[in-house]
């Protein structure tokens, strides 16, 4: 199928999947989400596909919710944020976890916010020496969601989960690797070839052992996933409704700094 903002590309065994959105830094919309959705759910079943890799086209891996798309609003006019997180954003989430086979994060660029928690989804992830990681959602008065008030607790313990998801502070990629939230960093100019021959790798390697080995992982760190993922879209609706995220998304948008109110 052709999709208008992802790239897919079978290389053998592996589905390469490219974030395709570059004017906006791979920020996420309604059609990005359903399409991300969409092919994951497909590689998911496609016995042809041992192994999926996900990366941003540009200069970024993904900047995480489209601000500028705006939201739909619920039945009492406030920003809906429940129905695209429980229908479109957290099965991406969670069908990469389900997955019977290794899914590879390449991140060539900032991670941030929601593309932060789609990093931290995957089994292995890469990153360039230049990217970053941020859980900036607090920036806009809101809370951790795609995953990301589970998976970075246990990738990188309670204290710095609790710093990222608070400060909203950039993690560069160094760093985030001597945290454990990542696997693997490479420098700028070597990075292309060094997914490409990991991606070869577990494309080619023994696809129902890395599945075993994700069943072992998931029922020991992540049982929790599904009561976690509604968990979080219930607070974020309730963060969505305050006055504190409207201020929030107006202060991005003109670029000027928040005045929350904690309201």
């Amino acid at each position: 199928m052709d999709y208008e903002t992802l790239q897919v590309e079978r290389r053998g065994g592996e589905l390469r999947i490219t974030l395709d959105r570059p004017e906006s830094m791979n920020a996420w919309n309604t059609q990005f989400g359903d399409e991300l959705k969409s092919v994951v759910e497909a590689a998911g079943t496609d016995q042809e596909v041992r192994s999926v890799t996900i990366t941003g086209a540009g200069r970024a891996f993904s900047s995480g919710a489209d601000l500028k798309a705006g939201f739909e609003p619920t039945p009492e006019g406030k920003p809906d944020v429940l129905t695209p997180l429980t229908e479109r954003y957290h099965p991406i989430i969670a069908g990469l976890r389900r997955m019977p086979k290794p899914v590879l994060a390449a991140v060539n660029g900032p991670a941030v916010g929601i593309g932060a928690s789609l990093a931290f989804a995957a089994d292995i992830v890469i990153a360039r020496e230049s990217a970053y990681f941020s859980l900036a959602f607090v920036n806009i008065g809101l809370v951790p969601d795609g995953g990301s008030s589970l998976f970075v607790p246990e990738r990188a313990g309670f204290a710095r989960a609790t710093a990222m998801a608070m400060l909203g502070e950039r993690v560069p990629a160094p760093q985030a690797l001597e945290w454990g939230l990542i696997t693997r960093v490479v420098p700028d100019d070597a990075f292309d070839a060094e997914v490409d021959a990991l991606a070869a790798k577990l494309a080619n390697g023994p696809t129902r052992a890395y599945a075993g080995i994700k069943r072992q992982l998931n029922a020991w760190a992540f049982g929790r996933m599904e009561e976690q993922l509604d968990l979080e879209a219930a607070i974020q609706q309730e963060s969505a409704a305050s006055g504190d995220f409207i201020e929030g998304v107006q202060a991005f948008l003109e670029k000027r700094p928040a005045a929350f109110g904690g309201r």
